[in-house]
Protein backbone atom coordinates (compact mmCIF):
# COMPACT_ATOMS: atom_id res chain seq x y z
CA UNK A 1 0.00 0.00 0.00
CA UNK A 2 1.18 3.28 -0.78
CA UNK A 3 1.33 6.44 1.27
CA UNK A 4 -1.95 8.14 -1.31
CA UNK A 5 -3.67 5.09 -0.46
CA UNK A 6 -3.48 5.13 2.99
CA UNK A 7 -3.95 8.97 3.55
CA UNK A 8 -7.56 7.87 1.25
CA UNK A 9 -7.94 5.39 3.95
CA UNK A 10 -7.39 7.63 7.07
CA UNK A 11 -9.49 10.34 5.44
CA UNK A 12 -12.79 8.31 4.48
CA UNK A 13 -12.74 6.86 7.58
CA UNK A 14 -12.54 10.76 9.55
CA UNK A 15 -15.68 11.30 7.17
CA UNK A 16 -17.23 8.13 7.97
CA UNK A 17 -19.17 9.54 11.02
CA UNK A 18 -20.73 12.12 9.03
CA UNK A 19 -22.76 9.25 7.09
CA UNK A 20 -23.04 6.64 10.30
CA UNK A 21 -25.15 10.70 11.60
CA UNK A 22 -27.33 10.07 8.84
CA UNK A 23 -27.91 5.97 9.47
CA UNK A 24 -25.55 5.05 6.53
CA UNK A 25 -22.04 4.10 6.31
CA UNK A 26 -19.46 3.48 3.60
CA UNK A 27 -16.83 0.27 2.42
CA UNK A 28 -14.02 0.74 0.76
CA UNK A 29 -14.31 -2.03 -2.06
CA UNK A 30 -11.04 -1.20 -3.95
CA UNK A 31 -8.39 1.75 -4.77
CA UNK A 32 -6.59 1.50 -7.81
CA UNK A 33 -3.90 3.61 -8.44
CA UNK A 34 -6.20 7.13 -8.14
CA UNK A 35 -10.03 4.99 -8.04
CA UNK A 36 -11.94 4.47 -5.14
CA UNK A 37 -14.37 1.90 -5.35
CA UNK A 38 -16.80 3.02 -2.23
CA UNK A 39 -20.09 0.89 -1.78
CA UNK A 40 -22.53 3.15 0.27
CA UNK A 41 -24.70 1.12 3.03
CA UNK A 42 -27.35 1.93 4.91
CA UNK A 43 -29.55 4.85 4.98
CA UNK A 44 -27.52 6.05 2.26
CA UNK A 45 -27.23 3.08 0.01
CA UNK A 46 -30.53 3.63 -1.39
CA UNK A 47 -30.27 7.42 -0.81
CA UNK A 48 -31.45 9.19 -4.14
CA UNK A 49 -28.59 12.00 -3.17
CA UNK A 50 -26.29 9.13 -3.10
CA UNK A 51 -24.35 10.27 -6.52
CA UNK A 52 -23.97 14.32 -4.80
CA UNK A 53 -22.69 12.83 -1.85
CA UNK A 54 -19.95 11.10 -3.61
CA UNK A 55 -19.06 13.50 -5.88
CA UNK A 56 -20.28 17.14 -4.70
CA UNK A 57 -18.65 15.64 -0.83
CA UNK A 58 -16.40 12.55 -0.80
CA UNK A 59 -14.57 12.93 -4.08
CA UNK A 60 -14.12 16.88 -3.94
CA UNK A 61 -12.74 16.63 -0.42
CA UNK A 62 -9.93 13.65 -1.29
CA UNK A 63 -9.14 16.22 -4.30
CA UNK A 64 -8.60 19.08 -2.23
CA UNK A 65 -6.95 17.76 0.11
CA UNK A 66 -4.87 14.59 -1.06
CA UNK A 67 -4.70 14.63 -5.02
CA UNK A 68 -6.58 16.48 -7.65
CA UNK A 69 -6.95 13.26 -9.83
CA UNK A 70 -8.98 11.19 -7.21
CA UNK A 71 -11.92 9.89 -8.84
CA UNK A 72 -14.90 7.59 -6.56
CA UNK A 73 -17.04 4.97 -8.07
CA UNK A 74 -19.78 3.85 -6.74
CA UNK A 75 -20.07 0.14 -6.01
CA UNK A 76 -23.92 -0.91 -6.11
Amino acid sequence: MNELEQNIINRLEELRVHLQADGGDLEIVEIEDKTVRLRLKGACGGCPHATMTIKNGLERILREELDPEIVIERVL
